[in-house]
């Protein structure tokens, strides 16, 4: 029996993997077939493994520029929600009160909202700040990594927080009687104490502010500032969708990310275990 239950299990789970793989399979072997090809039978293998589409794609979406956009946005995006968001989840774990707790309560809160019902009401304010306070928030790159910091602050805290409970506060507090300032002792003692939940936070946040199409297309509309998703809109026209183009282009957007878990994923399950379960 126990050797029947296995058997169906990974039949299952088999299954499974290949429904959820089928659209990178669709994706990718129909970027490099020809239009005829790809309306014939978009499953079969191409007859030719060309790269002229992948060439089309990069040339239409100005690929080194976009890359250069998203990878700007994404680094910077990272690096402040980690810096923040670490500092933010230590100052409310060792100052316990009744204000820490609901300030706590309130990050973990805005996790519960979804981003569509906040887009409109965001614009808004964003265009308040540039009209009144003559600050540039929509439209620049900066206005986009201010928002982003503020998106994906919420989960960073709550990871941070539960990983800093962990940490003995005695180590601290020796630190301290050495004549260490409150600055000190957390970018001497804590923050190295922190690099597995890091990781994980900021794999967490290249993901998602990499693949984000929503916000990024609120935001900018200069074709100089745009995002590698923003340019697959390149591909897609009101009449006519450049099928084999769009998948090439699709490709080429999911590669840098994919590497890039592939690189660092063994450390996902094992910092949010740590941060979350502590």
């Amino acid at each position: 029996m126990r050797r029947t239950s296995k058997a169906i299990a990974s039949i299952l789970l088999a299954l499974l993997a290949l429904i959820f793989l089928s659209p990178i399979y669709i994706m990718l072997v129909n970027s490099f077939k020809t239009r005829a090809e790809l309306y014939n039978n978009a499953l079969a293998l191409p007859e030719s493994f060309s790269l002229q589409y992948f060439e089309s794609a990069m040339k239409k979406m100005n690929f080194l520029t976009v890359l250069g956009n998203s990878t700007f946005v994404t680094v910077l995006t990272v690096i402040f929600v980690v810096i923040l968001s670490s500092m933010t989840a230590w100052m409310l774990v060792r100052t316990d009160n009744k204000l820490s707790k609901l300030m706590f309560m309130a990050f973990i809160s805005t996790m519960l909202i979804p981003f569509q019902t906040l887009m409109m009401p965001l614009m808004q304010v964003m265009d308040w700040i540039r009209t009144n306070l003559h600050i540039p928030m929509l439209n620049t790159h900066g206005g986009l990594i201010f928002m982003n910091v503020g998106f994906h602050a919420s989960i960073a805290v709550f990871l941070y927080h539960g990983f800093i409970k962990s940490i003995p506060i005695a180590l601290e507090e020796a630190a301290t009687l050495d004549g260490c300032s409150k600055f000190g002792v957390f970018w001497r003692i804590v923050f190295p104490m922190l690099k597995t939940i890091t990781i994980t936070v900021a794999i967490l946040d290249v993901i998602s502010t990499w693949n984000d199409y929503l916000l990024p297309s609120l935001t900018l509309s200069d074709k100089g500032l745009r995002t590698i998703q923003l340019s697959t809109f390149y591909f897609f026209g009101e009449f006519t969708i450049v099928w084999n183009q769009a998948m090439a282009g699709l490709t080429l957007t999911i590669i840098p990310v994919v590497i890039f878990y592939a690189v660092a994923q063994k450390y996902i399950i094992k910092g949010i275990a740590e941060g979350a379960v502590k």
